[in-house]
């Protein structure tokens, strides 16, 4: 059991931290001192005392990020009541079905999203509140909430008659033991479960962040990626708001435009993402200038190389803001080439590893102690790694992990709860690979993904996409097996073939010599039979992985 309480991390905090910057709207140009979300936080626990919420009663909340989503969540939990996040992608039905699997009894929600639920589907909520004042914005019939709310003011002023202070900040005695959290991993009947997460799951993750000497009080952090996906959550937002840092909810699609721009004046001392932006921006900024033959031609002069990739990084360093220590990949697996060329310039980034089952925290490495192909070491004193193989260290098998961030299981679901754990308690992760004798953990792929050769070779999609999508002209692939080959399904990027002139219709000639290209990267048994154009860009989830299953019978 982690040492520190879960819920009295934020309660010091926000004493500690009055009166510095918490939050801001970046688009909005709007910013909340600890101060401000505490007093909003003292007025929705004031809510939820006079419609009698109890411990332990869930309240689900949706919309995009903004300093309103943060305030919902961190009074939510401070309450003791357990917080449900759902990630705003979802489809109304989803978002119905999520709602009511949870036992959800309040909705914080976005008006946009509200205005596409239909109230008669989620007939157990008693109250609903925008997330863009927290004006009630539906009641179930015999409630008062409406009437509460037209009273709030009034009923605040008594309660705090000499004005709100530090010294009434009083959060819920709940022991690290209980479940804060549910966070589903999907919103699809049938598919969602909903993982389980304690206070003593989030505190592992936030105390060992505060031993990484990344973010300090009163420092900058910029967040781009979902909140409601456990990633994010984790370290855009429970980990600032327990150090007394301040974070910026860019709240707007991150295109590397807007994200450069928001860089630029925001300056954050570190900046978590996932490999598609930081693979957009290599092949947006970087890509051009090694393509170019003067470049190439430099690259091979001794010494001169490395002055050209200082030059490189340094610009690639000032275009995220300059002041970052550190950039923290995770989500889903990075492309190799783009991981190996920033390693070679010596870019300060580490690739870290994950599930929302583990809140998501399991391996991370300090850019210092990043080796290639990896994504870092098991966390020490907090989680431990073993691979179900006879040769962990050379033969691929199932990472399984157990540890102080483990999930408590499924809400509900005592059946995958069971499947999800060995039987002597290990998780499974559902992603195969190797670690060394440091802990150090390399992924190969998914168990799920995985392709059977003709003649028993393991096949690892993953990493066979990682290559088709440095070869030219492809935006984005995806391999699958089909009559016992393999083929790989590849979405152009157009932008690049019109700005060099070419004809559609001359792709697919070019796409045939990106394959004879690919095969000779590739051992005989990966070797792909076609690469076959597809017409859109491929679904993907929240978190920029795509939603392989959609593909599988194509």
């Amino acid at each position: 059991m982690i040492e520190e309480n879960f819920i009295k991390i934020y309660e010091n905090s926000f004493k500690e931290n009055w009166s510095l910057p918490s939050v801001s709207d970046y688009s909005k140009g709007t910013t909340f001192t600890f101060e401000d979300v505490a007093r909003q936080i003292a007025r929705i626990h004031l809510i939820f005392d006079e419609c009698q919420i109890r411990r332990g009663d869930k309240i689900a909340l949706i919309g995009k990020d903004s300093a309103r989503w943060c305030m919902a969540y961190m009074a939510t939990i401070t309450y003791g009541a357990i917080i449900v996040p759902i990630l705003q992608d979802f489809s109304p039905n989803d978002v119905h079905h999520i709602i009511n699997h949870s036992d959800s009894v309040f909705l914080f929600v976005s008006d946009r999203i509200w205005d596409s639920l239909e109230e008669e589907k989620i007939s157990d909520i008693r109250g609903v509140f925008s997330l863009t004042d927290f004006r009630c914005l539906h009641q179930r019939d015999g409630e008062s909430i409406q009437k509460l709310m037209r009273s709030l003011d009034q009923k605040f002023a008594e309660k705090y008659p000499n004005g709100f202070t530090k010294e009434d900040i009083k959060y819920a005695d709940l022991d690290n033991d209980k479940v804060v959290l549910i966070n589903y991993t999907s919103g699809t009947t049938g598919f969602s479960k909903g993982v389980m997460l304690t206070g003593n799951n989030l505190a592992g993750n936030v105390t060992y962040a505060r031993t990484l000497n990344l973010l300090y009080r009163g420092e900058r952090e910029l967040c781009f990626l979902p909140l409601a996906h456990a990633y994010s959550c984790a370290f855009n937002f429970l980990v600032p708001f327990a150090f007394g840092a301040h974070v910026y909810m860019l709240g707007k699609v991150p295109s590397p435009k807007i994200l450069l721009r928001a860089f630029e004046e925001i300056k954050p001392h570190l900046i978590l993402t996932v490999p598609l932006i930081l693979e957009k921006i290599y092949k947006k900024m970087i890509l051009p200038q090694l393509s170019k033959r003067s470049m190439k031609l430099a690259l091979n002069i001794p010494l001169l190389d490395m002055t050209i990739y200082a030059q490189i990084r340094k610009k690639l360093v000032d275009a995220m803001g300059g002041r970052f220590r550190e950039i923290i990949v995770g989500g889903a697996a990075m492309n190799q080439e783009v991981a190996d060329f920033l390693y070679k310039i010596k870019f300060p980034f580490t690739i870290g590893y994950g599930m929302t089952e583990c809140g998501p925290l399991i391996s991370y490495d300090s850019q210092a102690d990043y080796v290639p192909g990896t994504c870092g070491q098991i966390l020490k004193g907090i989680m431990d790694v073993r691979i179900d193989s006879a040769d962990p260290y050379n033969e691929v098998g199932e990472i399984q992990v157990k540890g102080e961030n483990v999930m408590k299981g499924y809400y509900k679901n005592d059946e995958a709860t069971e499947s999800a754990f060995t039987e002597d308690g290990w998780l499974h992760t559902g992603d195969l690979g190797t670690i060394d004798k440091n802990k150090r953990i390399y992924i190969r792929g998914r168990s799920k993904t995985m392709i059977l050769g003709g003649s028993g070779q393991n096949i690892y999609p993953e990493e066979i996409e990682s290559k088709i999508n440095n070869l030219p002209f492809i935006m984005e692939s995806l391999v699958v097996e089909k009559n016992g080959k393999l083929v790989g399904l590849v979405y152009p990027d157009y932008d690049s073939v019109d700005q060099t002139g070419i004809s559609h219709s001359d792709l697919p000639v070019i796409m045939e010599q990106n394959r004879k290209e690919l095969n000779k990267l590739l051992a005989p048994f990966e070797n792909v039979s076609e690469l076959q154009l597809y017409p859109t860009e491929f679904e993907k989830t929240p978190k920029k992985s795509i939603k392989r299953y959609l593909y599988s019978n194509y």
